[in-house]
């Protein structure tokens, strides 16, 4: 799937009431620039959470194959199963709250491994949870294809570098907009 310019998460009012869904105003996502005042807050974290504050979107280019990845489809950030279905790219508040409880339990995973989030240390957090599960041989060698589709062609893994904070900060905008029933509109 190739999008030229980028990927922006809005969070719009659902349902739509006219022929287009209106934007929730940032105000809903103030207290995100609190966040971005803390002086220990990683910088990548104090962007996103300011970025937040005062749009109320999330530009999610950078972390669509890690959620595509967690989540373990394609396109969940595009909404390209909501595209093909209602002809709109728009995450609902049930599936806001589908991408938060999926990051936020990868973030809880990931704290034995640090605040440094990397491919390896990706693919380290699913196979301890992948392990633990039912059909566990099944589910890692489905794992196993995942990772090898995102090297490329020489092998290379993909250069992830996220604080862990900055994961925390994107599950807690999907958390908002499922609690206060609002949806995500995939613009780009």
């Amino acid at each position: 799937m190739a999008h030229d310019k980028g990927l922006d998460n809005v969070a719009v009012h659902w349902p739509r009431t006219n022929q287009y869904y209106d934007p929730v105003a940032p105000a809903e996502f103030v207290d995100f620039g609190a966040i971005a005042d803390a002086p220990e807050i990683a910088a990548p974290t104090g962007a996103l959470a300011l970025h937040i504050a005062k749009t109320g979107t999330v530009r999610a280019t950078a972390y669509t194959e890690l959620v595509d990845l967690l989540l373990g489809l394609d396109g969940v950030l595009y909404a390209t199963d909501a595209a093909a279905e209602d002809e709109d790219p728009v995450i609902d508040p049930d599936g806001c709250a589908w991408i938060a409880g999926g990051l936020e339990r990868f973030v809880e995973g990931h704290e034995q491994y640090g605040d440094l989030v990397t491919f390896d240390s990706v693919a380290g957090v699913m196979r301890n949870a992948v392990a633990a599960g039912r059909l566990a041989e099944q589910q890692l060698r489905w794992l196993d294809q995942r990772l090898s589709a995102l090297r490329d062609d020489a092998g290379n893994a993909p250069h992830w570098s996220f604080a862990r904070s900055e994961l925390a900060i994107l599950a807690g905008f999907y958390r908002r907009c499922a609690e206060r029933g609002f949806a995500v509109f995939a613009d780009y």
